[in-house]
């Protein structure tokens, strides 16, 4: 999960969408006239002070030069469509009961793989398995780092648990993966509108099935296993054909996990072009209160929500500057303060996950901090950890076969792809497929479910000798990095390494 690449991606025309939930109207203020101004049209997310958008809430947007795009009244949420230059000042002035409302055009945010290695490989041959995995569980040093093969001896998962990969999508065609896909409850939420087409949701970038992988790549003889591999998989596709992940489709994507049994997501991302965003920021708020609306629905409907510290190296505890947002224009360099937040990692009840890597110390890429970081997994480390597999110390996991992947590549006699890749991206799935295996065992309270990940982590004390992350300062403020805390909890691993066996009462 990093953002390096900035790129501009204008929203098109967005049609009408049927069905839309109303309530009964609140007050609404005396009618203004609409700007007539026209450009380029974009996507708002309207954020109304109650759970609910009514009738004449819909009334007042059209009469701003709106259109409705979709409502999701369960958190006070409307997507709106518009061209008039000045909508959301229109809006808010036309409707008491708006609390804000924002522009998401060019607030996507762009996943790109350089995580993986400079140079592409070209496809390789499967090594030696160990005894009793799939072919190529030998090359796995992350499951075995975290006792997953031990916990799923003993319980892989009930097919009855549905982990929802909020990311890139899902090749729902992948052999190891085929299996396991839950087609009923898998979603496109590109746009901020649900599609249940599997084209709509087929990955077309790659990130996705990497972390489904991870989480539930099947036990089947091919290729890789993923923690819980008995599992189901539900693929919710939120970013553009870009990598771009886009507000209105975060919002999307949690109001559909809480609806649809989604008792785990993994969140591989971060959202909007800001890496931190700020409360006290009038059109950030909106945006920020919108998606922690719908992370807190999903948590109330029992949704675990497991998600990437980052890649930007910052200590999130002590934020001081931003240098490098927003991705989609120039960055401007800003002071911020702990009132601005990372989405979702931030979000209150959300399990942060950071990086390490076979030598069980942080991911020199990885972000931390006291009180956003609840455990540490493995997310590879190329520089400093590395193994002596052909990944050399990335995480190895289910690829798109008709997608090139950045680093190293292999094919098994089915023809399945599968890719090595490095970041908190990769680290975070280990954790969802273990809150899976919790979720199977009967405990089904989200706070429950964290504790006992917390609770069973095994304890890392922060590094002895610093000297490795010497090079590698904060990306947004070149700041040097700090380890804060005890062996039981610190800044860099959170309570500890997670432990899938433990977990599970192994």
């Amino acid at each position: 999960m990093r953002r390096l690449i900035r790129l501009t991606a204008p929203i098109g025309v967005l049609a009408l969408a049927a069905g839309l939930c109303l309530t009964a109207a609140p007050a609404v203020a005396a009618p203004v006239q609409a700007a007539t101004a026209t450009g380029a049209t974009e996507t708002y997310l309207v954020l109304y002070k109650a759970n609910a958008v009514s009738k004449s809430s819909l009334s007042a947007v059209q009469a701003a030069g709106g259109t409705v795009v979709q409502t999701y009244p369960q958190i006070g949420v409307a997507v709106v469509a518009s061209d008039r230059v000045g909508f959301a000042d229109a809006v808010e002035a036309a409707d008491a009961s708006v609390q804000g409302a924002a522009s998401t055009a060019g607030l996507g945010v762009a996943l790109d793989d350089d995580e993986a290695s400079a140079d592409a490989a070209e496809p390789i041959e499967p090594g030696t398995p160990a005894p009793g995995d799939d072919p190529l569980g030998g090359w796995q040093w992350d499951m075995d780092q975290i006792s997953a093969p031990e916990a799923r001896a003993i319980n892989g998962g009930s097919t009855s648990v549905i982990v929802g990969d909020i990311d890139t999508g899902l090749d729902w065609s992948h052999p190891d993966l085929a299996a396991n896909v839950d087609f009923s409850r898998s979603v496109s939420c590109v746009g901020g509108v649900p599609n249940q087409d599997p084209a709509a949701w087929m990955d077309d970038h790659g990130h996705g099935t990497h972390t489904a992988g991870t989480i539930a790549a099947a036990k089947n003889d091919l290729g890789i296993v993923g923690v819980a591999p008995n599992v189901k998989i539900a693929g919710i596709k939120t970013s553009t054909i870009d990598g771009l992940f886009y507000p209105e489709a975060v919002v999307c994507a949690f109001v559909w996990a809480a609806e649809h049994g989604i008792q785990v997501t993994n969140n591989s991302y971060f959202a909007d072009p800001w890496l931190f965003n700020c409360k006290n920021d009038p059109e950030q708020r909106a945006i920020w209160e919108a998606e922690r609306r719908a992370i807190k629905f999903a948590q109330q409907s029992g949704t675990v929500v497991v998600a990437a510290e980052g890649n930007q190296r910052d200590d999130l505890a002590h934020t001081t500057g931003d240098v490098t947002s927003p991705d989609d224009t120039t960055p401007v360099t800003r002071e911020i303060s702990n009132a601005c937040a990372v989405v979702p990692v931030e979000v209150p009840g959300v399990i942060g996950v950071t990086a390490n890597g076979d030598q069980e110390f942080k991911s020199y890429y990885s972000s931390y901090g006291v009180g956003t970081a609840d455990v540490v997994a493995p997310g590879g480390d190329r520089r400093f950890q590395i193994t002596a597999d052909p990944g050399a110390g990335r995480i190895l996991s289910t690829w798109p076969a008709s997608l090139p992947c950045v680093g190293g590549i292999l094919f098994t006699s089915g023809g399945a792809q599968y890719c090595w890749i490095q970041g908190t991206s990769m680290a975070s799935p280990h954790v969802a497929g273990i809150a899976a295996l919790v979720v199977s065992t009967g405990v089904t309270s989200p706070g429950k479910v964290a504790s006992i990940i917390q609770n069973t982590a095994d304890p890392i004390a922060c590094p002895t000798d610093m000297s490795v992350y010497a090079d590698f300062p904060a990306l947004d403020n070149g700041a040097p990095q700090v380890c804060q805390g005890g062996i039981g909890y610190n800044g860099f691993n959170g309570h500890g390494q997670v432990n899938a066996l433990a977990a599970i009462g192994g």
